[in-house]
């Protein structure tokens, strides 16, 4: 799913080919895709982008009129620019038709979870927010306040919307590998350092991850937008050495998410059950990457 940073990059994109230019039409294939009906996507027919925005990990678009385009891309959704004259996707769900170029939204896989909604004015915007703190502007007061709201794990907690703005699977695990903390600990258990490390690994991890994929889109449109990046510490890197000490990067598996972490770098040394080899291995379960190690030989 495309987090903050992604996100960051695709509204500038969108900035640098679409503001003053005229929206044209759209063409949606996805039957699903629309979500609302007021106002009208006719509506902005005709009607001049003037403000483009990140609302969590939604694009807003903005037209004279002050209506809004707002796209959630969920999981496996991607947009692409092609100018004016250029090849459409026979895959995409949603063509914007611009007066310099079109806006395709595709989707991988048959979940189809992508959505469009119309909003008008800043209260349909509003409406649309999850109204999680943005990391970024938060001072560490404001940060542990929204951290510290109730008593959750660190990784539910740094990927609920409504505590905090645009930070999804990928980037909470960078971020409490850089914080040094362990992804099943509880918030309200924290001590003020702990809390204020993970604060600052949160911005700098937000930071530099956003810089990198400015730096690969080099202008371009971003097409490379995934949540498995090379050089990420953990996320998607499985039995891969950590950075930090070289030990095998663990998981922590449920529904179609994992959660990657390094044991000796973020629980002490501790494995954290996984449910399904919990189940399978019982009382068996090891403890330590040695005993992990000494099962795997069996």
């Amino acid at each position: 799913m495309p987090e903050l940073p992604d996100v960051t990059v695709y509204v500038e994109a969108l900035r640098e080919r679409l503001l003053g230019h005229a929206f044209i039409r759209a063409l949606i294939r996805g039957p699903f895709l629309l979500r609302s009906t007021y106002p009208p996507v006719e509506a902005a027919y005709g009607k001049t982008v003037q403000e483009i925005r990140r609302i969590g990990k939604q694009i807003a678009i903005g037209f004279n009129g002050d209506i809004w385009l707002v796209l959630h891309l969920k999981i496996a959704g991607r947009l692409h620019w092609k100018a004016a004259g250029g090849k459409l996707a026979k895959n995409a769900l949603a063509a914007f038709e611009f007066d310099n170029g079109f806006l395709l939204l595709t989707e991988a896989g048959t979940q189809h979870r992508a959505s469009l909604h119309m909003a008008e004015g800043e209260a349909g915007l509003r409406d649309l927010s999850a109204g999680g703190i943005e990391v970024l502007d938060a001072n560490l007061a404001a940060f542990n306040a929204a951290l510290q709201s109730a008593n959750h794990t660190l990784k539910r907690a740094l990927t609920d919307p409504h505590l905090f703005s645009g930070i999804g699977n990928a980037y909470s695990d960078e971020i409490l590998h850089r914080a040094q903390l362990s992804p099943i600990a509880m918030t309200l258990k924290l001590t003020p350092q702990e809390c204020a490390r993970l604060y600052e690994a949160a911005r700098a991890t937000l930071i530099d991850w956003t810089e990198r994929l400015r730096l690969d889109a080099a202008g371009r449109f971003p097409e490379r937008v995934t949540a498995f990046r090379e050089g990420m510490a953990v996320h998607g890197r499985y039995g891969q050495p950590c950075p930090r000490c070289g030990a095998k990067v663990q998981r922590i598996r449920y529904a179609s998410n994992e959660t990657n972490y390094c044991a000796p770098c973020q629980t002490g040394g501790k494995l954290l059950a996984d449910r399904a080899l919990s189940r399978l291995l019982r009382e068996d379960w090891p403890r330590t990457l040695d005993e992990l190690e000494a099962i795997k030989k069996r």
